[in-house]
């Protein structure tokens, strides 16, 4: 479900003045919700299939055919990415990649090549930079970017916004969907509604409408969860759910009550932040057999813990670390995290975890993982992008 048609042509961006806001009014009460835009301009920025496009680039062969990024079907493998011509069969990213064949028997699973995608993301983010120095990075191939107080083209951050698109297109070979909005939640939207190489622009008084008509499933923080609670309360749109008062919504869903309501009005104060804090490193691996004894699982420690300390090193975050722990999928695919005061990972340490962790079901294991929380000041670095999606489970402290 889409808003009401909001104009998005390049030539019809205008220059909003960084000090001075916009004002509107919310179609509901009528109240001014000027507070709600924010006078930034923001971008942001998302390649399309990255890591397929990367490939498609350095191979042109592999263009027009049904492609994915992943692991392989026949060892518990799943989809990093995919291109259009995939998706159109149903595939997707965190699909199993035995699934997806399935689905398109005709479908090419490439393994990824993290140094190719690395090597294009910087690449990327360099052209990013003379734009602005406020990026946030959200993964290899998607960043917020505040052009506030940039100087190109006018101020005109849809214009920059173009320009970024060509260039990348141009230089890397990739192509690269943008939304240009007032705030982060509205241009992240944006950046999906023209998708593939698209760009969508939502200006400051236009913010209303669009945010008025998006199903709240849009909402950051709204998942299937909370979306099925929502329908249950016969709330689909932003526009429902303003009919509600804030005190009805933090009995339902307490403080989130408070941020479902300010989201359903446009209104997003989150600044972009180019330091953004790593709060953990870890790394696991998800095995084609299961591990069926304490002895198997230990056996596959040390290899787990060379490779966190190099991401360890990679990421500078050797003095932040606080805490080391082990998590466990098992075999029923519930998991379970034990973790203890650290301040570096060792073997033995890693060891003892796990028996711990092993001790609660003694059942084969599907996926192994080691890692580390650090304290506040940890260096940001690349999250693993391949990691399996993580469900809610036991966790305890030893």
């Amino acid at each position: 479900m889409k808003p009401a048609p909001v104009t998005s042509a390049l030539t019809s961006a205008r220059t909003v003045s960084p000090r001075t806001p916009d004002t509107a009014t919310d179609s509901l009460s009528g109240r001014s919700v000027a507070s709600a835009i924010s006078p930034r301009k923001i971008i942001h920025c998302d390649c399309d299939c990255f890591y397929a496009s990367v490939e498609m680039r350095d191979d042109p062969s592999l263009r027009g055919r049904p492609l994915a990024v992943g692991g392989r079907p026949d060892s518990r493998g799943v989809i990093a990415t995919c291109n259009y011509e995939a998706r159109r069969f149903g595939i997707h990213s965190a699909m199993s990649s035995a699934l997806a064949v399935r689905k398109c028997p005709d479908l090419l699973i490439v393994p990824p090549a993290m140094d190719k995608y690395r090597a294009a993301s910087r690449q990327i983010m360099a052209i990013y930079r003379e734009y602005t120095e406020l990026i946030e990075p959200l993964s290899l191939d998607e960043a917020y970017l505040d052009v506030t107080d940039a100087t190109h083209h006018q101020r005109s951050a849809t214009s920059i916004a173009a320009e970024i698109r060509a260039r990348v297109a141009a230089t890397v070979g990739v192509t690269v969907s943008a939304g240009v909005a007032p705030n982060k939640f509205v241009a992240k939207i944006a950046s999906d509604w023209n998708k593939p190489d698209g760009m969508f622009i939502v200006k400051p008084h236009q913010v209303d409408a669009f945010v008025a008509a998006l199903p709240v499933s849009k909402l950051f923080g709204v998942g299937r969860v909370t979306a099925a609670k929502l329908e249950q309360l016969g709330v689909r749109t932003c526009a429902d759910l303003r009919d509600w008062e804030a005190v009805e919504l933090h009995r339902h869903f307490g403080v989130f009550g408070q941020r479902l309501l300010e989201l359903s009005r446009g209104i997003d104060s989150r600044p972009v932040r180019p330091d953004r804090e790593r709060k953990s490193v870890s790394v696991e691996t998800t095995y084609p057999i299961d591990l069926r004894t304490l002895a198997d699982c230990a056996a596959e420690i040390p290899t787990l813990a060379a490779q966190l300390d190099g991401r360890i090193a990679r990421a500078g975050a050797a003095a932040q670390i606080r805490k080391l722990f082990v998590k466990i999928r098992f075999a029923d695919f519930q998991r379970t995290t034990v973790e203890c005061m650290a301040v570096t990972p060792t073997v033995p340490a890693l060891l003892a975890l796990l028996e711990k962790g092993w001790a609660r079901r003694a059942q084969p294991a599907r996926l192994l993982g080691v890692g580390v929380r650090l304290v506040d000041g940890a260096g940001d670095a690349q999250p693993d992008l391949f990691a399996q999606p993580i469900e809610d489970a036991p966790h305890a402290t030893c």
